[in-house]
């Protein structure tokens, strides 16, 4: 079983968005658990509206690759453009933060409300 977590975030009808999101993974993977939503201004693009973000931790018996891939077509499950600017508005965002206790996303160590939602999560950074 491999245990990861996933930042999430989303910038248009976040709370439509990110419940749906969890109730489709609820169905795929084992969700453990689920931090706190903080509100966060856009990174880049800054004319759009703020992001909602998080993070979840899961358990899954799929290999880090189809995961990655499970997620990408949640994401456009739910409606996401993929010819959307890189930091432009999202209706959700999903990426692998950790992946059996090791950072290989790198927004993780820019990012405070990423290292923090880990943290909640119960992720220790030995680093």
């Amino acid at each position: 079983m491999n245990d990861c977590i996933i930042g999430i975030g989303s910038n248009l009808d976040a709370e439509v968005h990110i419940p749906a999101m969890l109730r489709l993974l609820r169905a795929a993977v084992e969700v453990v658990d689920v931090s706190e939503m903080v509100q966060t201004k856009p990174i880049g693009i800054t004319e759009q509206p703020d992001y909602t973000n998080g993070a979840a931790r899961i358990r899954t018996t799929m290999d880090l690759e189809s995961f990655r891939v499970f997620l990408k077509k949640l994401e456009d499950d739910l409606g996401r453009n993929r010819n959307e600017e890189k930091y432009g508005p999202r209706i959700i965002d999903l990426d692998i933060m950790i992946w059996n206790n090791v950072v290989i996303d790198v927004d993780y160590f820019t990012r405070d409300f990423l290292r923090n939602a880990a943290e909640e999560l119960g992720f220790k950074n030995e680093c």
